[in-house]
């Protein structure tokens, strides 16, 4: 009789595979909870004016994103405030911001973390006065332009104002700030101005410039320091504006916040890896109040840093993004995470499967030949054959119900010894049947 597949054949078939598949298939949706989908093409950044430095930047970091084929849109604000309340709201669609120190932290904006301070922000306080001023303390009573309500300059100003007790009860605190800040102070309407601007600013070298105009030397810089830990003592060197003119005409003390780069926590960790990057890319350099390699700093006195920035700080880009493209190594990155946790499964069910098909079958077999077994035992205790009748039927009972067990063609081989054992006992009571077989029996 031929072996072929039969209905049984696949329920057998589908009862050891099929709960392996449904393990394999747990597993992987297991592992897909644990996977990032893949980046966003396109996020937004806040920055600040369009012709401020935060707006410079964030322009240069889409350049970088840009050649890993995601797109940074560059949008500008009213300052650092403005960027806060942006990057705080999760409906804004803003995902990362560059921001002020001292304008935020993280018991306030729990929801942010940072990328890293990536600049230094010089504070200059300019005034016009024949006496020196060298501590904030002596613009009590003064005309004193800080900025708009809103600006990270206002911010920073009203804070060290507040810290030598001046406020807008003991001064004139006016809302200006840029060039409208230097035509004050220009025409006696304001008696000092905060501007924070880098020192390539064209307005600075203006003032700088000026013999009107005098730059307050911070002599109390550390305490500040000390004071504020989002503030850094820099110092402004003699002649480093102009070596000719020398300006300026000596060393001057001066703060600066250090500008971070902010994102939210829920920003896709892939793209935070890539900011820092962009940020390492263009702020690795020197400057006038920095040494190369000094900024992007992964230490934020203000926020927690990004685990993803922080390794790119540490060790570069991850290894497969050195010789893909990002979104390859995006794509492998995430596979490579699914299947570890399937290759666990897996590779014990290609073991384990396989042998328990094997025991199922032989199990089936090995049943019959237990029958099988038990009526040899019975054909030798019923010396009389009283029973012979009886045993012809149940051999084939036997062989009928053998002849309908599904068996895979790796396994022929055992079934037809199960066959030819069955036959064999057939024979012998056929043989017990026959007449004149008591005296062949007892010859023998």
């Amino acid at each position: 009789m031929a072996v072929t597949p039969s209905s049984s054949q696949f329920r057998e078939t589908f009862w050891v595979f099929g709960p392996a598949a449904l393990l394999i298939i747990f597993t992987f949706w297991f592992a897909y909870q644990f996977v990032e989908p893949a980046p966003p093409k396109s996020i937004r950044i806040t920055t600040g004016g369009e012709n401020g430095g935060y707006h410079t930047f964030g322009k240069r970091y889409a350049e970088v994103l840009k050649k890993s084929g995601v797109e940074l849109v560059v949008e500008t604000s009213a300052g650092s405030v403005e960027n806060i309340k942006r990057l705080s709201d999760p409906q804004s669609g803003y995902s990362v911001g560059l921001l002020q120190g001292g304008i935020s932290n993280a018991k306030s904006a729990p929801d942010l973390v940072s990328l890293g301070r990536v600049f230094l922000e010089p504070l200059w306080v300019f005034y016009k006065s024949n006496e020196t001023v060298d501590r904030l303390a002596q613009l009590s009573g003064k005309r004193i332009a800080v900025g708009p309500n809103g600006s990270g300059t206002r911010e920073l100003a009203t804070a060290l104002l507040e810290a030598n007790q001046i406020s807008a009860g003991s001064a004139t605190l006016l809302p200006i700030t840029g060039k409208s800040a230097v035509h004050a102070l220009k025409a006696g309407d304001a008696d000092a101005i905060f501007l924070v601007l880098s020192p390539q600013a064209p307005l600075i070298k203006e003032l700088l410039k000026s013999q009107d105009m005098k730059l307050m030397n911070f002599t109390q810089a550390e305490a500040y320091t000390r004071l504020f830990p989002y503030l850094s003592k820099v110092k402004l060197p003699q002649g480093v504006i102009d070596l000719v003119t020398t300006i300026p005409s000596r060393d001057v003390n001066l703060l600066a916040a250090s500008a971070g780069l902010i994102a939210r926590k829920d920003m896709h960790p892939a793209l935070a890896g890539l900011l820092a990057q962009a940020a390492l890319e263009t702020h690795g350099g020197g400057g006038l109040f920095h040494q190369a390699n000094e900024f992007p700093n992964p230490v934020d006195p203000e926020f927690p840093i990004s685990g993803d920035a922080a390794r790119i700080y540490k060790s570069g880009p991850p290894f497969l993004q050195r010789y893909l493209p990002f979104w390859l190594a995006s794509f492998i990155e995430r596979m490579v995470i699914m299947a570890l946790p399937i290759a666990t499964v897996l590779l014990p069910l290609i073991k384990i499967v396989p042998w328990l098909y094997r025991w199922r079958v032989r199990k089936r077999m090995f049943h019959w030949y237990a029958q099988l077994k038990s009526l040899e035992r019975d054909i030798a205790n019923d010396a009389q054959k009283a029973e012979a009748e009886f045993h012809k039927a149940e051999i084939e009972r036997i062989d009928e119900a053998v002849s309908q067990i599904p068996i895979p063609l790796g396994f022929t081989d055992q079934f037809y010894e199960l066959r030819s054992a069955i036959a064999l006992v057939r024979q012998r009571i056929i043989g017990r049947l026959l007449p004149g077989s008591e005296q062949i029996a007892a010859a023998e």
